[in-house]
């Protein structure tokens, strides 16, 4: 019986991908798992491995063709056998002439919003040509750089500062990755929690960075962060549920998404059973998975399985946003900017270094007394760090 090689969707918010190139040709033996093809996303570049062992008895798909998630790529089965082969869907954005012969990449070249060609903007770039005032005219200046031509962040970056002004770009928390997935019928509560006293994970990270670099990783403070948000997830395991049309689906496993920011928008890759790490396991998870995502060589698993997420508007110089949830999850956390600030202590007025963390919750699923008490729990992990 033969079997399908189909389309993945690589993360929950990417419905289409690129078939970047075939490591197998019609006739070629393949084992299960073998890479059998490339796939580029806007977010990720990655091998795909067959389904199956056997022989590849017809590519449907040529390089340089974008099709949506689900599309049969290619057959696999025995040799000799008949495939049977399935209407094709039609490329999205290139359409091939001949299934032996692939089509020749496509040069990067002018785009304009008005044109209704082979390759889209991203809603970042939409955003930014809307918000800068770039005319249709200007657009057909500019060259995309990106994958297949397409116009980048960097491209409008650059357009504007030779044009003399300032590109606007969007704040962390609304480019696309943790908005897409949200249902417009759905109550969001979101509210700011207060300013934890004293991080004290800065002294602990100030310590202890040299040591954590000796053992090959970086120490930042995104994973005292994770650490923090597993403290509130055991505590409060409602935090890590999902609501489904079928009832309240609970996860077991604590798989915290950390977004990252690339030119294109965010990605958000997945730290798997984040609670099993200590924290030098988390930072060098999150130095592998960040460094990844940058380079467009995460996995499909590495994107998919989320069940609680935190975003750093905070490196931008933010310090309060509302971010949008990652669908089917039920709550993202916020980090701000850490700023030193005047507070009270013990009736005295002392300078310390500060920081604002927000939460967003599904309130399907969650109410605000859920919401505060978790991050209670967050804020009381991080100011008692490392005495917990």
């Amino acid at each position: 019986m033969s079997t399908n090689v189909v389309m993945p969707q690589l993360g929950e918010s990417v419905v289409e991908g690129t078939v970047g190139k075939w490591f197998k040709k019609p006739g070629d033996k393949i084992e299960q798992y073998e890479p059998i093809m490339e796939v580029v996303t806007d977010k990720v570049t990655t091998e795909i491995p067959a389904p199956a062992s056997g022989t590849v008895l017809q590519i449907i798909i040529p390089e340089g063709s974008t099709v949506k998630a689900g599309t049969v790529l290619a057959i696999i089965g025995a040799q000799g056998e008949s495939a049977a082969v399935p209407a094709p869907s039609a490329p999205m954005h290139v359409t091939p002439t001949s299934m032996s012969a692939p089509p020749p990449p496509i040069p990067p070249t002018p785009i304009g919003r008005g044109d209704s060609g082979a390759r889209k903007l991203t809603p970042v770039v939409a955003r930014m040509i809307a918000e800068n005032n770039i005319a249709d005219a200007e657009m057909k200046m500019i060259r995309g750089t990106g994958e297949g031509g397409r116009v980048s962040k960097k491209d409008i970056e650059n357009f504007l500062q030779a044009r003399g002004a300032p590109a606007i770009a969007l704040p962390a928390w609304e480019q696309p990755g943790t908005g897409e997935l949200f249902r417009p019928t759905e109550e969001v509560f979101g509210k700011p929690a207060a300013p934890t006293s004293s991080p004290t994970p800065l002294a602990h990270q100030k310590a202890n960075e040299a040591d954590f670099a000796k053992q090959g990783a970086r120490l930042t403070f995104t994973a005292y962060f994770v650490q923090a948000v597993v403290a509130g997830l055991k505590d409060w395991p409602i935090v890590n549920a999902s609501y489904t049309d079928q009832g309240v689906m609970m996860h077991r496993d604590l798989n915290v998404g950390i977004a990252v920011a690339l030119e294109d928008g965010l990605i958000v890759p997945v730290i798997k059973n984040a609670d099993d790490k200590s924290l030098l396991g988390v930072a060098r998870a999150v130095n592998d998975l960040a460094t990844r995502a940058r380079e467009k060589k995460l996995s499909p698993d590495d994107v998919q399985g989320g069940t609680f997420t935190i975003t750093n508007y905070g490196v931008f110089g933010s310090l309060f946003g509302t971010p949008v949830i990652n669908q089917p999850q039920s709550a993202i956390m916020g980090v701000g900017a850490i700023q030193k600030r005047a507070v009270v202590i013990n009736d005295a007025i002392a300078i310390r270094p500060m920081i604002y963390l927000s939460i967003t919750i599904d309130h399907r699923l969650l109410d605000g007394a859920i919401g505060d008490q978790f991050m209670q729990r967050v804020k009381k992990f991080l100011e008692e760090y490392p005495e917990k």
